[in-house]
């Protein structure tokens, strides 16, 4: 059964995915042809086809290797210059069909010049007025933009549902009610273990707090957060302590002395310090909230996900230091589909998780992957859509420009002359993903 459970977890997250993927190629798809762009293809994957059916003009289809997709929108790079079409024939329909010119000059000119070719050899005559570089600097940016905007959208959702129900683990909220009372003090250092006649009881079960308190005030002082009634315990040293609660429907005033122990001051600092301690753990819960908080949310996301691209060269980096055993991986580290589909299955195989924590994880990793999907294609580098976008933008800004300026139209831009940092990105892209797969074969990261 387990076996079973965690087979399910991994394919359901994979379809998960390429169901997301689709969408994506989608969000393009709909925009291109709404503005009559011409989309001969639409495909899952990459490789051979594995099935495929014409709908129309557009071909729509998945093929073999599942770790990606595209949409195939015709005339995405211009000609480059009037007279490049060196041949003009024409097919069975007596359509023309433009041969563009090949260049032999350098190896970046020929790789430009290539790109073109490729993309222009089959361009039949009443294609002109339906090529993607002919549009509107707008139209082209609602186009590349709506692939990564459908990744968000899905995020979006599924964050909106999860926060709203289950909340957010990333903002936990500590009340000032108790939920445990340990018996004894033991040392940091010899933590984890149970009590022994040797250990002294901690001065909350001695004062008689139990799970269920709400604590109302610390030697007087009113407070409605947990941090401030840890402030004022760890300040106390061994002083007095009143502790005011409700219990049910009754206030009651406890008394006890703190005791002085050492302990970290803060999750980032492991440092142990004397503090005042009184041995009350709190009742902790994932805040709550709807599509405003769920903006809120991602928004701090945006900035760390940005942060994490920039540094994700380094961290692929490390990762392919801990796949040769030169360190260890950090839990922090980046995963590929793979490793996120580790992750599905080991938590629908877990006896740990009951079946609600099972589909909320789940839907966590979809979202979660989704958003940083639709992020890592907002970097405007070709090919990924950023640098269609970024190249769009810097189209309507010249164009903006020169007619402020009363000069001629400066044209379009043309983006087939950053294809050779294409070529660089797509290859550290490709590499990258191998080693992030290959790790999370090879090293890979466990649910905690």
């Amino acid at each position: 059964m387990t076996a079973l459970l965690y087979t399910a977890g991994v394919v359901t997250f994979v379809v998960a995915i390429l169901v997301s993927i689709g969408l994506h190629e989608f969000g393009h798809l709909v925009p291109a042809k709404k503005f009559g762009c011409k989309v001969p293809q639409w495909f899952i994957g990459f490789g051979p086809t594995v099935w495929s059916k014409q709908i129309g003009e557009t071909e729509y289809g998945v093929k073999a290797i599942p770790l990606g997709g595209y949409v195939k929108i015709v005339g995405m790079l211009p000609p480059g210059a009037e007279g490049l079409v060196e041949e003009t024939t024409y097919d069975e329909d007596g359509e023309a069909v433009h041969k563009v010119r090949r260049s032999n000059t350098g190896m970046f000119t020929q790789l430009i010049s290539d790109a073109r070719a490729a993309e222009w050899e089959y361009v039949k005559q009443h294609d002109t007025d339906r090529l993607f570089y002919r549009l509107a600097w707008w139209k082209k940016v609602i186009v590349m933009a709506g692939g990564p905007m459908v990744n968000i959208a899905i995020a979006f959702s599924l964050f909106v549902l999860l926060f709203a129900t289950y909340g957010s683990p990333r903002d936990e909220v500590v009340e000032p009610t108790v939920a445990a009372v340990p018996e004894c003090v033991i040392p940091v250092k010899e933590m984890p273990r149970d009590c022994t006649a040797q250990d002294p009881p901690t001065p909350a079960k001695k004062a008689g707090l139990r799970p269920g308190d709400e604590i109302l005030s610390f030697n007087g002082t009113p407070f409605s957060d947990w941090d401030s009634f840890q402030s004022q315990i760890r300040g106390n040293a061994d002083g007095d302590a009143v502790i005011e609660v409700r219990r049910g429907d009754q206030r009651l005033t406890l008394t006890t002395n703190t005791t002085v122990t050492l302990r970290q001051t803060s999750l980032q600092d492991q440092t142990l310090t004397e503090v005042g301690f009184l041995g009350v753990q709190p009742v902790t819960r994932l805040q709550t909230g709807g599509p405003i908080y769920t903006a809120r949310q991602m928004g701090t996301m945006t900035v760390e996900t940005a942060q994490a691209l920039g540094q994700l060269p380094v961290k692929v980096y490390e990762v392919g230091r801990a796949i040769v055993g030169l360190q260890e991986r950090d839990p922090e580290s980046p995963v590929s589909i793979v490793g996120g589909g580790r992750f599905a299955g080991e938590a629908a195989a877990s006896d740990a998780f009951p079946l609600a924590d099972k589909l909320v994880t789940l839907l966590f990793l979809v979202a979660s992957f989704n958003f940083f999907i639709g992020m890592f294609n907002f970097v405007p580098l070709l090919p990924l859509d950023g640098g269609h976008i970024a190249g769009a933008l810097y189209e309507g800004l010249k164009r903006g420009l020169a007619r402020l300026r009363g000069r001629p139209d400066p044209g379009h831009v043309d983006v087939a002359k950053l294809l050779p940092v294409a070529y660089v990105v797509g290859l550290a892209m490709l590499v990258m993903g191998v080693v992030l797969i290959v790790a999370d074969l090879v090293v890979p990261l466990h649910l905690s």
